[in-house]
C-alpha cells in the first residue's frame, strides 16, 4: 500500500481513532472485555436485525428507532480494524474540507470529528437520524473540545448552504438516492465539494439486507450523478470520491 504523508492535524487517527474505544466505554457505561465483545459480535447483530425488522416502506423508523446501540458497535468495529483505508478517507477530508461543512448520515463522528480539526474548516453540521447516534457524537465533540465546532441536527432545510458535503456509506441505505443527490447539488456553493462513497450490494449472502441493489434505482443514481457533477481526483486508495458541481451551460 502506498504511504501517503499524514496531515499533523489528524495524526491522532493513526493511534486510536480519535480516542474511538475509550469514548464507547464510557458513553455506554461498559467494561472492556464487554464493549470487546459486542464490537465482535456488531456487524452479525446489525445483519440479523435487519432480516428481521427491515423494510424499504419504514426504512427512516429502521434507522431512527430499531438500530439504536446496533450501530455504535457495527461502525466501531470497522473503525478501529481499518485505520489506515479511514485514515485516506480522513486524508482525503482534510484535503478538501473548507467553510461550513454538512456531514450527511455522520455516524460515530469520525469524519465530522476530523473535519473541525481542519484550519479551513469553520464548523461542521453533523447530519444523522438516530439519536443514539447523535448523543454519542455529542460526547465526543465535548471530550475532544469541539462542542463550539460541531453543530447537531436531524434534517437539513432546503435553502442551507454549505462549501463541503460529506456522505460515507449512506445513500445505499437511502428509499431516493437519486433524489439526495439533487439535494446536495443544491446545498453546495458553486465552488463546493461532495465527497462521496456507495455500496450498492447486498452482499453475496445477503449480509446487507438494507442496502439497495435495484438496477433502476443505481442508474437513476449515476446518470444524476453523472449529468450534475465532475470528479475532482484525489489520489487515495479508497472508495470515497471528491465531486464538484457541473453547469453545462
Amino acid at each position: 500500500m502506498v504511504n501517503f504523508p499524514r496531515p499533523i492535524v489528524l495524526e491522532k487517527i493513526w493511534h486510536n481513532s480519535f480516542d474511538l474505544k475509550q469514548h464507547l466505554q464510557e458513553f455506554l457505561h461498559l467494561d472492556s472485555e464487554t464493549l470487546d465483545s459486542k464490537l465482535e459480535t456488531g456487524s452479525k447483530q446489525l445483519t440479523e436485525l435487519g432480516h428481521k425488522d427491515f423494510d424499504w416502506e419504514n426504512a427512516t423508523n429502521f434507522y431512527k428507532d430499531k438500530v439504536s446501540e446496533s450501530y455504535l458497535f457495527e461502525l466501531g468495529s470497522w473503525h478501529l480494524a481499518s485505520q489506515d483505508y479511514i485514515g485516506n478517507t480522513l486524508r482525503l477530508v482534510a484535503d478538501q474540507a473548507k467553510g461550513r461543512v454538512l456531514d450527511f448520515g455522520g455516524g460515530i463522528g469520525t469524519h465530522a470529528i476530523s473535519a473541525a480539526f481542519c484550519p479551513d474548516v469553520d464548523h461542521v453540521v453533523y447530519c444523522d437520524i438516530n439519536p443514539v447516534n447523535t448523543k454519542f457524537v455529542q460526547y465526543r465533540a465535548e471530550q475532544l473540545n469541539l462542542s463550539e465546532k460541531i453543530k447537531f441536527c436531524t434534517d437539513v432545510s432546503p435553502d442551507e448552504k454549505f462549501d463541503t458535503i460529506m456522505t460515507f456509506d449512506v445513500v445505499e441505505h437511502l428509499v431516493d438516492p437519486q433524489s439526495q443527490l439533487l439535494k446536495f447539488y443544491n446545498h453546495l456553493t458553486d465552488e463546493g465539494r461532495l465527497i462521496i462513497n456507495w455500496y450498492f450490494f447486498k452482499g453475496f449472502n445477503n449480509e446487507f439486507p438494507f442496502h439497495h441493489d435495484d438496477v433502476e434505482i443505481i442508474d437513476s443514481f449515476f446518470q444524476t450523478l453523472q449529468s450534475h457533477f465532475l470528479e475532482v481526483f484525489h489520489p487515495y486508495l479508497i472508495t470515497a470520491r471528491c465531486y464538484r458541481k457541473w453547469d453545462k451551460n
